[in-house]
C-alpha cells in the first residue's frame, strides 16, 4: 500500500459498517492534503462507507482514523438528490453552507453573505445567482453544491459520485472545479465508478468487497489487472 508523504488523513486497519453488517474490512490507506483522490470500485464495493467514515458518519468498529485535517467536513450530495421543486435560488442555497457555522435558525452576517459571494465566484455562479435550482442544469446545480461546501469553509470536501447523470461536458466541468478547489489547499475526495473521472484525480484508491486492492496515482490503479477485472 503506497503511504503519501504529507497525509490529511491515515487509516490504519479500519473495520466498518452498518448494524451487524460489515463493510469495509483492515483498511488501510492514506489521503493526501490539497489533492483529488478518486475512491473508486463496482456498486456494493464500500465506497459510500468509506466517505461515511472519512465524514465520521458511520462508526468505526476497529482500527483508527488520524485526521490531519481541523475542520469540519463538507459532503456534497448528488445534484439529484435536490427535490426538482424546491423554491430556493443558487445564492440562497449556497448561503446555505454557513449554517454549519451560523446554526439553523441565526440569521447570516454580512460576513457571511460576503463568504457565500466568494464561493458563487470561485465556481462561475454569479450570473446564476438568482435563478432558481429548479431552472438549472445538472452540472450548474452540482456547481451550486460545490459552492455551498465551500462556504462552509472546511478542509475536507467529500463527494459521492458528483458527475453522476451528467454529460461530459458537465462531468469535465466538476473535474476542473474540483481540482480548482484542492489548489486552494482543501484535500478533495470523490467516490465514483467511472475511470474517465478518476483518472483526472491526483491519487486513487481501488475497492473491492471492502477492502483496498490498490493505492497510488490513477495511473498506476486504473491500469491494474486486479481493477478491470473488479469492473466487469
Amino acid at each position: 500500500m503506497q503511504h503519501t508523504a504529507d497525509p490529511a488523513i491515515r487509516i490504519e486497519d479500519v473495520s466498518a459498517g452498518y448494524g451487524r453488517m460489515p463493510v469495509l474490512s483492515q483498511v488501510t490507506a492514506s489521503i493526501p492534503r490539497g489533492q483529488v483522490t478518486a475512491i473508486v470500485g463496482p456498486n456494493g464495493s464500500g465506497k459510500s462507507t468509506l466517505l461515511g467514515v472519512l465524514a465520521g458518519t458511520v462508526p468505526v468498529r476497529s482500527g483508527t482514523v488520524h485526521r490531519e485535517t481541523t475542520r469540519r467536513p463538507a459532503f456534497v450530495v448528488q445534484h439529484t438528490a435536490i427535490p426538482a421543486a424546491l423554491p430556493m435560488t443558487v445564492r440562497e442555497a449556497v448561503a446555505m453552507g454557513r449554517w454549519a457555522h451560523r446554526g439553523l435558525w441565526r440569521r447570516l452576517t454580512k460576513a457571511d453573505r460576503e463568504i457565500a459571494q466568494v464561493c458563487l465566484e470561485r465556481m462561475d455562479l454569479t450570473a446564476l445567482a438568482t435563478r432558481r435550482l429548479d431552472t438549472l442544469s445538472g452540472g450548474q446545480r452540482q456547481r451550486t453544491l460545490l459552492a455551498q461546501a465551500l462556504a462552509q469553509e472546511s478542509d475536507l470536501v467529500l463527494l459521492d459520485e458528483p458527475a453522476t447523470g451528467l454529460d461530459d461536458a458537465a462531468r469535465a466541468e466538476i473535474s476542473g472545479a474540483l481540482t480548482e478547489i484542492a489548489a486552494g489547499g482543501v484535500t478533495v475526495v470523490q467516490a465514483t465508478h467511472d475511470p474517465a473521472e478518476a483518472a483526472r484525480a491526483d491519487h486513487c484508491l481501488q475497492l473491492r468487497d471492502g477492502r483496498i486492492l490498490a493505492g497510488g496515482s490513477p495511473g498506476e490503479v486504473l491500469g491494474t489487472v486486479g481493477y478491470q477485472s473488479a469492473s466487469v
